[in-house]
């Protein structure tokens, strides 16, 4: 009998550990997608890469640093649809926003809900350079925190378009 009860108290502990564990990380994800909802971040370009690509560095905000790090990858590629950025030193030129119109993202919002889910197909478009660690710093309450990373822009570009969310670049001519 005791052995019984010995076995059924390791089993309830181990189940309370993986729900707590798993708890944990569901709230990790939570707050991240909260910070990335908001689309709070900068890019700029930092250099010229290779055809058909976007070297920028984004600056994503969020309370701890790891998730604003973590989210770049996702506003980088928000940025470069729905932002674009200045031009500037090294080499680069001005760049507009792959997508024309501002309400795109609400007028397609189921679409873009999945595109930029955890793990979402916006991940086929972009890599981090891993030159260097991203140093947070703090801004108020939260961080901000500039990492570098290369948008594939033009294959992104031909998905958006084969996907019919946005128009190519020779319709309208």
């Amino acid at each position: 009998m005791k052995r019984i009860i010995n076995k059924a108290s390791i089993l309830t502990v181990i189940f309370l550990a993986f729900t707590m564990v798993s708890s944990a990380q569901l709230n990790k994800k939570k707050a991240a997608n909260e910070d990335t909802e908001n689309w709070r971040y900068e890019i700029e370009c930092v250099g010229i890469g290779k055809p058909g690509t976007k070297v920028i560095k984004v600056w994503s905000y969020s309370k701890k640093a790891t998730i604003a790090i973590n989210q770049a990858k996702k506003n980088a590629v928000h940025g470069i649809i729905f932002q674009g950025y200045a031009g500037g030193g090294q080499g680069c030129t001005s760049q507009k926003p792959l997508a024309s119109d501002p309400a795109l993202e609400q007028q397609k919002e189921e679409f873009f809900k999945n595109f930029f889910a955890d793990e979402g197909k916006f991940m086929k478009f972009v890599s981090t350079s891993g030159d260097a660690t991203p140093e947070p710093m703090k801004v108020g309450k939260e961080y901000k925190v500039g990492v570098v990373v290369t948008v594939m822009s033009d294959n992104l570009r031909k998905d958006l378009e084969a996907a019919g969310i946005i128009k190519g670049l020779s319709s309208g001519f």
